[in-house]
């Protein structure tokens, strides 16, 4: 009885460290993500997962138009890892 009380009990010890060491985080960092794609709007520096960078002219629900030099380029929202100076996190700075 007292051993598999133990046991239980250091089972429930992992579960929950591996909630606040992983599961959690993650959980921030992806609303993180999901808030600052969601404020995209006309006039912001971009940067695009593929290292292009530029100014969206257009938002769509899933699609910017981003003008980078002398072209306009089309990008999925999803593919934006930075937003001016905000990184999606996880994302090299």
């Amino acid at each position: 009885m007292n051993q598999s009380f133990v046991l239980v009990i250091q089972l429930l010890a992992i579960g929950a460290i591996f909630y606040f060491l992983i599961i959690r985080p993650q959980s921030a960092a992806r609303k993180k993500a999901e808030l600052m794609l969601s404020a995209i709007k006309k006039g912001d520096t971009v940067v695009t997962a593929g290292g292009i960078v530029g100014k969206v002219k257009d938002v769509k629900d899933t699609l910017l138009t981003i003008e980078s030099g002398t072209s306009s380029l089309v990008v999925e929202r999803a593919r934006i890892v930075r937003v001016g100076d905000l990184s999606a996190p996880g994302q090299a700075s």
